[in-house]
């Protein structure tokens, strides 16, 4: 028998410096410190409208680390991926992660509207809003990659008396 996973809880990054990376979330994204080093060696931070205790830690490595080569030259972790509760919280994210200069891209799943941005390491992450799953038909099942309009999104997501 197994024992039945409910969610993920957690995620623990290795970073050049904490501080900046501290900085970067709570700046950009809104995040609060739970627990950090005085020494910054690590930093445990909790998202704004999480019930966690931490939803992610890093840990320093030095400033002189090498860039992750997962994806290109070695296996690894591609993204996290945070989620806001309407379409309108995403619109406000995209212009908090442009302004911020993280921006990289943005899309549409069909299942899910993804805002891709990257941290001051060049770890990305994904920001995103997930369809109500009575929305998702057909795309369910299938892998969609179309550009984002968001504006177009909110209007046809009022039509039908979402947010």
């Amino acid at each position: 028998p197994y024992m039945p996973i409910t969610r993920m809880n957690h995620a623990v990054l290795y970073v050049r410096d904490t501080r900046r990376t501290q900085r970067f979330y709570a700046d950009v994204l809104g995040f609060s410190t739970v627990i950090e080093d005085a020494a910054g060696a690590y930093v445990f931070m909790r998202a704004p409208a999480s019930a966690n205790h931490h939803d992610i830690a890093f840990f320093s490595v030095g400033v002189d680390a090498e860039a992750s080569r997962a994806g290109h030259h070695s296996v690894g972790m591609y993204h996290l991926a945070w989620e806001v509760p309407t379409l309108h919280e995403l619109q406000e994210m995209r212009e908090r992660l442009s302004a911020a200069g993280a921006l990289v891209g943005a899309s549409d799943h069909g299942a899910n509207k993804s805002l891709y941005a990257k941290d001051p390491d060049g770890l990305e992450f994904e920001v995103m809003w997930l369809v109500p799953p009575e929305h998702w038909g057909e795309a369910e099942h299938q892998a969609i990659i179309d550009p984002l309009d968001i504006d177009a999104e909110i209007a046809h997501f009022a039509e039908i008396g979402l947010r």
